[in-house]
């Protein structure tokens, strides 16, 4: 039964009920209502990242150095080429979806199809490219070692670049056990054995004079340098991490506790572990709305096929799936400036 309003001064009906209060259906409506609160929620997300990151700002990872990867291009450093590449895929699929809504306007089901198709290729490039994203994240590259403190050192030749773990470790004969809190070592517990112990570390590093220590936090300048004498006196760049004289290192390895080679929940070999934290759950929440959007587009795009649309005489559900990818994408718009931009 509709539901009609009336002005009670004039007695004239305003509306009388129906699906277009707004201008829109009310699949539409309904759509725009779970945008809204989605924002809403990586609204938070996101304030919850930038208020941690001020917070630890001097030992927040630099982007830059974590995110060098490029598939086939192993060992060159090739700093946010890649994530770039994602975000142009992910925007280009924004593209053929207007397009495809388009072709949806003209009831012409080829090129709706069509343009869905390539969405859909999109959407699957960016998820699988996140997915390899995570895996070298988690992998690591270079490793580094953690004190008692929980503070992150990682290591560096004279002239200030980086140096991997293999590149001076020394392998000694010693039987090594994974750490357990069954063993007796309450605090510490290892997920794997990493490749190298903290000995055979300190051991390769006092065997080569030329390695140095870099601590987590960022550089800050030149007078602050002058005034602590544990720093380096020329390595220092802007948008560095501060790395420390020979004997200042020596004196910080002698906190080390284990050894970190690449990221997760509890340990990051790139800084404060705030930011893998943060980098897994929103990464992995927007992933996974690409993930059901592509599953989605995939539903509509059979239906395409069958003609389900075309007997409907509209293509107003592409429309409304439109609405959400749309919106993904933009989401990924603020997630890789406060990533990797900022």
């Amino acid at each position: 039964m509709d539901a009609t309003i009336t002005n009670v001064e004039s007695n004239e009906k305003i509306w009388g009920g129906g699906n277009e209060p707004m201008g829109a259906s009310y699949g539409k409506l309904m759509m725009w209502f779970f945008i809204v609160s989605d924002a809403l929620t990586f609204s938070g997300f996101l304030a919850a990242y930038g208020f941690s990151r001020f917070k630890f700002i001097e030992t927040w990872p630099l982007p830059d150095e974590v995110f060098t990867h490029f598939p086939f291009m192993h060992g060159v450093a090739a700093p946010m080429y890649y994530v770039a590449l994602m975000t142009f895929i992910l925007i280009f699929s924004s593209v053929t979806m207007v397009l495809a809504v388009d072709a949806g306007h003209q009831m012409k089901q080829r090129k709706v199809a069509f343009y869905m198709l390539l969405t859909i290729i999109g959407g699957l490039i960016f998820v699988g490219s996140q997915a390899w994203e995570w895996k070298n994240f988690i992998k690591g590259e270079y490793g580094a070692i953690e004190t008692k403190g929980g503070s992150i050192l990682q290591f560096v030749d004279a002239s200030g670049k980086r140096l991997k773990l293999s590149d001076f470790a020394v392998q000694l004969p010693e039987d090594r056990e994974q750490l357990k809190r069954s063993n007796g070592v309450w605090f510490m517990d290892e997920a794997t054995l990493p490749t190298y112990s903290v000995e055979e570390v300190v051991a390769g590093f006092k065997a080569n004079p030329n390695v140095l220590v870099r601590i987590e936090t960022i550089y800050k300048g030149d007078e602050a340098n002058k005034a602590d004498k544990t720093l380096h006196p020329t390595l220092n760049k802007p948008k560095h991490k501060e790395i420390l004289t020979r004997e200042a290192s020596e004196k910080r390895l002698e906190t080390a506790v284990m050894v970190v080679e690449g990221a997760n929940l509890k340990r990051n070999e790139y800084g404060n572990r705030l930011f893998a934290d943060f980098f897994f759950f929103i990464t992995g929440f927007h992933g996974f709305h690409v993930f059901s959007g592509v599953i989605i587009n995939i539903i509509i795009f059979l239906n395409i096929l069958l003609g389900t649309y075309e007997r409907r005489g509209s293509y107003e559900m592409v429309e409304k799936v439109g609405l959400y990818w749309h919106f993904v994408d933009l989401v990924w718009v603020f997630v890789f400036t406060f990533f990797y931009l900022v």
